[in-house]
């Protein structure tokens, strides 16, 4: 190789890392919930796997297991994240009185739907177990408040806790079922569409009910049916006194 003139080899450029992607984020619970949640909401609750969300993070499976024991632990996490972005109105002190109980309910219910139906079917981490995560004991602890606004007893209260609880779970795996289909096309004008043309199809002697009511199986709008179906559930929440205990 050529030499200075002062005998000294020439000035190279600076080294280059062998290292060609940008270093790693560090590992967290938190990242992880993250990455599971950006897979979630792109493929749905059948893609977050371990592998997938290790691939996400540019790391091994095995590393995962530092933070969550399984998936199912993972997922509950992830449940627990969407469950924060419910907005919870201020509960008072036990016996304090809520004249705006109700309407403050409806809107925790129909926003708890949007919020977890708009997450790829997260809602059905829920089924099958009581979580007692905090974003999950907040939602409780504000539902049970506003119910106290009802009058009704406390074991009135505890059941009604479990039923407004399954109605959001099911309502929001079903609007989440819906978006997957209108991801595809499917709009509740071609759905509804859809639904009455098979009504058109049934037999009067086989069907006669349906048939007889062909109009009203299919009118009223999603929001129009939802609206109903939490006032029932309301009602009946305030109406009916809860069992006698053995």
């Amino acid at each position: 190789m050529p030499k200075s003139p002062s005998g000294s080899r020439p000035p190279t450029s600076e080294p280059v890392s062998r290292r060609t992607r940008p270093a790693k984020a560090a590992l967290s619970a938190d990242a992880l919930v993250s990455a599971a949640l950006a897979i979630l909401d792109a493929d749905g609750l059948d893609a977050v796997t371990m592998r997938r969300v290790a691939q996400a993070l540019d790391t091994g499976p095995a590393s995962l297991y530092v933070y969550v024991a399984n998936r199912n632990e993972l997922l509950a996490l992830v449940y627990d994240r969407v469950l924060g972005e419910i907005p919870l109105p201020a509960v008072g002190p036990v016996g304090a009185p809520n004249p705006r109980w109700r309407e403050e309910l409806v809107e925790l219910i129909q926003a708890a739907i949007t919020i977890l139906g708009g997450h790829r079917g997260i809602a059905t981490v829920a089924l099958g177990d009581v979580p007692t995560s905090p974003n999950a004991l907040a939602v409780a602890e504000t539902i049970l408040g506003l119910l106290a606004g009802s009058g009704i007893d406390d074991f009135a209260r505890s059941l009604a806790l479990d039923l407004i609880n399954l109605y959001i779970t099911a309502a929001a795996a079903e609007q989440s079922a819906y978006f997957d289909k209108g991801a595809e096309g499917l709009t509740e004008e071609s759905a509804v569409a859809a639904m009455d043309e098979e009504f058109a199809k049934l037999s009067a002697a086989d069907h006669p009910h349906m048939v007889s009511m062909r109009d009203a199986l299919t009118r009223g709008s999603g929001d129009v049916r939802d609206a109903w179906s939490i006032d029932v559930l309301l009602n009946g929440i305030v109406g009916t006194p809860a069992p006698a205990e053995e």
